[in-house]
Order: structure tokens, then sequence, then C-alpha cells
């Protein structure tokens, strides 16, 4: 990816392992309501976190950033492209896109949503509309789920920022709304559908990014979707799966809504909730 020609992003905040921060641009608001079970590229931590807002009262550190200047600069051009995009995207419905805020931590951070860990993964918070990502997660997708590239990264930010449209188009809130209505099984369908809609949503992203594009990068992408499978990691980790407990969705399905967004670049197609078969 020629993430290098973008432009960097002013909505990023650096923040030290106790949830303080040097920020670039920031905020935060509010408490959480939802909790299920979720792996890695959760989306909405509520599914798994307790409550409490953010305190940004102690001292601020200064070497969080410095060893991963390149990274942090990385990501700023990746959330800058995708503030270009969905920006273009609102206009031409005659909306106006709201930019997120991402908050890079090391360690563990505080959110709207509550505190978490790195092995959270990165996650978005919709009650103060940031994404969290600690960057050693990029570590872990290349070593150990054998997604390695820097368009499999760009993708991670892109399926989170996928999060923040549904948020703002009040899809997450409807799908919260049902998922308390209905039975566990029921509600981690809800939170599959959220998921693929949110991979198709990455790929409208990377359909409007093909200037940045170099071979190669499509690929890593899909890898990086077809890593982070349910089926994938549950049974990368205990031997076996659970279709019921699913909460993202099978690899195939993520490939499948990710390539979706990313031939047609049309939002319109990502309906999850409508569809005939995920």
């Amino acid at each position: 990816m020629r993430w290098q020609l973008g432009r960097r992003s002013q909505n990023v905040e650096v923040r030290g392992g106790g949830g303080v921060s040097r920020p670039v641009a920031g905020g935060g608001l509010g408490v959480i309501i939802l909790a299920l079970v979720v792996m890695l590229l959760g989306g909405d931590p509520s599914i798994l976190l307790g409550s409490g807002p953010p305190d940004h009262s102690a001292p601020v550190p200064t070497d969080v950033a410095a060893a991963n200047d390149e990274q942090v600069d990385f990501v700023s051009a990746v959330l800058g492209t995708t503030e270009d995009v969905w920006g273009d995207l609102f206009q031409a419905q005659g909306g106006r896109y709201v930019e997120p805020t991402l908050v890079i931590f090391s360690g563990a951070v505080d959110s709207a949503c509550g505190r978490a860990g790195a092995s959270v993964g990165p996650f978005y918070c919709p009650l103060d509309q940031q994404v969290y990502i600690d960057l050693s997660f990029y570590e872990d997708l290349q070593y150990r789920l054998g997604a390695s590239g820097d368009f499999a990264q760009a993708y991670v930010v892109a399926h989170e920022v996928g999060h923040h449209v549904q948020n703002l188009l009040g899809i997450s809130g409807q799908v919260q709304t049902l998922q308390r209505r209905v039975n566990r099984t029921q509600a981690n369908q809800l939170s599959v559908m959220l998921e693929l809609q949110a991979d198709c949503f990455a790929g409208v992203w990377a359909h409007n990014v093909q200037s940045y594009l170099e071979d190669g990068d499509v690929e890593e992408a899909l890898n990086a979707a077809a890593s982070i499978g349910d089926d994938r990691l549950q049974r990368q980790a205990q031997g076996y799966i659970v279709p019921e407990s699913f909460t993202h969705s099978t690899s195939e399905q993520r490939v499948r809504w990710l390539r979706l967004g990313m031939q047609t670049g049309d939002v319109n197609q990502c309906n999850t909730f409508e569809a005939a078969s995920l």
C-alpha cells in the first residue's frame, strides 16, 4: 500500500498503559450496557467490558509512541483515507460524516465502554466514537495469525471505522436493542451480521482507495479477514468449533463480504441483515 502518499489524520491520540493521554485529538463520554463474548477485532467492546469513564487526570507519558513512530504515522495515514472516503460518501447522500478519534494505547486503556487490555484486540466504542488499537496487535496478526502486509493492517483500521459508520447510521443501536430481547444464540447471530457488515464497509473503503493499492494488497486484506474467522480461531484454540457461539462469523463469510464491498464499492450491497444467506 502506498500509504505514504496520503494525508495524515489529525484525529489520533496516543495513550499510555494506564489510560492517560498525549492527545493529537480526542474525546470521551458515557457508560455501557451490553455483555456478549467477542474475540479479536472486537467491534463494540461493550460485548465484554465493564463500565466506567476514562480518567485523563494523571501525568502524560512521553515515551509511548517513541518506538512506534512509523506505525503511528501509518495508522494516521490510513485513518486519513477513511475520513476522505466516508466524508465523500456521506456528502453524496446529503449527510455529514462525523470523524472518529483513533486511540493508540499500550497494554491497557480506559474508554467510555470500560477498561480493556491489549488481549481484547482492536475495538470501537460507540459511546465515545473512538477506535482503540494497541499496535502490538499487528505482531499477533502477522506472526500468530499468519496475516502479513500493510494492507492487512489497514483493513483492521477500516473494519473498526466500519463500526463507527454503523453507529452513525443508527445500526449499532438497533442491533443492541434487539440483542437484549432475544436469547444468546440469536444475539450472537445479530453480532455476526454486524461484523460482516463492518467487513463489507471496509471493502467499500478499499474500493475507493485504488490509487494507493499495490500488487498483492487485496490478497493481504482477504487473508487477514480469513485469519480471524470464528471457526479458524476456535479450531486453533480448542481443536473444535461451536457455530452457535460465533459472534464474528466464519472465515469464508468474512472474506465473501469484504470482497463484495471491494468489488461494488456500494454501501447498499452491505445489508447483511436482509441477505438471503450470509
